[in-house]
């Protein structure tokens, strides 16, 4: 197996365009998706991009840092399938952190929360020390019941996504793919029960086409979501019929 530095990175697709989700919503990134995830999610909307035949390009850290510095972008955005598989990626992340030219990038994790990020939270420390620790920015999907989630232990990722929050801060959020009321009320349990409020950002974005966004808002008032954000995902309501390059 090889060690982090020499690592390639099996990238399934590489774009400019704008981030449809997160803190960083409609402003344009640089995307880089990584091909295969440890769950199968029944609302995945990258299901292909997991298959063992995905077509792929396995790219080293210096050639992904090549091509963000090339897009002119100021925002990074690192996803999948499951970024956190992918062996190098904290040596990936620092070479994008501190990348100086043409100019500093911000950079997000986006990541199913089912694997522990204190790899990530390291990063953080050595940005802290130089003051930069508003490069990097965490995006976790905390499961709803709705995700009917296969090929991993339910429990296992309840009880990572606990410890896992526990290291967010102002700079991240946490993540409630909604499909029913169910879900919301999933969602406002979950957030009360980690202490989310002034930690993080919490975001509800619903299941494209399975929950109206309108029926989410009277959950989030009946709920008392007050200090939650509902999202949509932009990109699907600019490019509906299109499922890759956005």
């Amino acid at each position: 197996m090889p060690d982090a530095v020499s690592a390639r990175f099996p990238v399934v697709e590489r774009f400019v365009s704008i981030n449809g989700e997160g803190l960083s919503s409609g402003q344009l990134a640089a995307f880089v998706r990584f091909a295969g995830c440890n769950l199968d999610c029944s609302y995945c909307d990258t299901r292909w991009a997991n298959e063992p035949d995905a077509p792929r390009e396995m790219l080293s850290a210096e050639e992904v840092v090549e091509w963000v510095r090339s897009t002119g972008v100021r925002t990074v955005t690192l996803t999948g399938g499951e970024p956190l598989l992918q062996q190098g990626l904290v040596h990936l992340m620092g070479k994008l952190l501190w990348m100086i030219e043409p100019h500093p990038v911000h950079v997000e994790v986006e990541t199913n929360g089912s694997l522990p990020v204190d790899p990530l939270v390291g990063v953080r420390g050595l940005l802290a020390d130089e003051g930069l620790s508003d490069r990097l920015h965490l995006t976790l999907d905390w499961k709803t019941p709705s995700a009917g989630m296969t090929a991993f232990d339910e429990e296992l990722t309840e009880v990572i996504m606990q410890k896992n929050v526990q290291f967010l801060n102002r700079n991240d959020a946490v993540k409630f793919v909604v499909g029913s009321r169910e879900d919301v009320s999933f969602a406002k349990r979950k957030v009360d029960e980690a202490d989310l409020w002034g930690r993080c950002s919490v975001l509800l974005s619903p299941v494209w086409g399975q929950m109206d966004p309108t029926d989410i808002v009277e959950a989030m008032k009946a709920e008392g979501l007050f200090e939650a954000r509902l999202q949509l995902q932009l990109h699907k309501v600019l490019w509906p019929a299109v499922e890759r390059g956005l």
